[in-house]
């Protein structure tokens, strides 16, 4: 009897955090139309410009890593990148220390041709962008790929 293969998993940034910085952009937009004194319109298109780059972030690049038997793919602002696993050389969770804590992120080295250097490319991926303990992800990612 065939063992079913697992099915693919995908990774995407919280749909509640991408629309409250949307909502958060049209405050800070308000907030600059409103506002009369030069350094609280100057704050307030500071703060546009950067809510309106993380809400389109989110939202341009869904799902953030999807992974299946035979590829892993990692989405941005530019597109989806896929490799194939032969190209994936390690995945592993990394922990950096910020803030006093521990913050645990996924990282994949790949093998990719049309990187300049030395055809490696180093990919980070952390709970924000994946909406889940990078630890529950790589778990996850090895069952996919058969190594657990």
């Amino acid at each position: 009897m065939d063992e079913a293969q697992p099915p693919a998993r995908s990774w995407a940034p919280a749909s509640g955090l991408i629309v409250l910085a949307w909502l958060a952009a049209a405050a800070a937009v308000a907030w600059f139309l409103l506002t009369d004194d030069a350094p609280g319109r100057l704050l307030a298109a500071v703060g546009t410009i950067g809510l309106v780059a993380a809400a389109l972030f989110g939202s341009l690049a869904r799902p953030r890593l999807s992974v299946d038997n035979e590829r892993v793919a990692v989405r941005g602002l530019n597109g989806t990148q896929s490799w194939p696993w032969r190209r994936v050389s390690r995945i592993r969770v990394v922990r950096h220390r910020r803030l006093g804590r521990e913050i645990p992120m996924l990282e994949l080295d790949v093998l990719d041709t049309d990187v300049q250097d030395d055809g490696q490319r180093l990919i980070i991926l952390g709970r924000l962008d994946l909406n889940a303990d990078p630890e529950d992800v790589l778990d996850a990612i090895q069952r996919i790929r058969g190594l657990t």
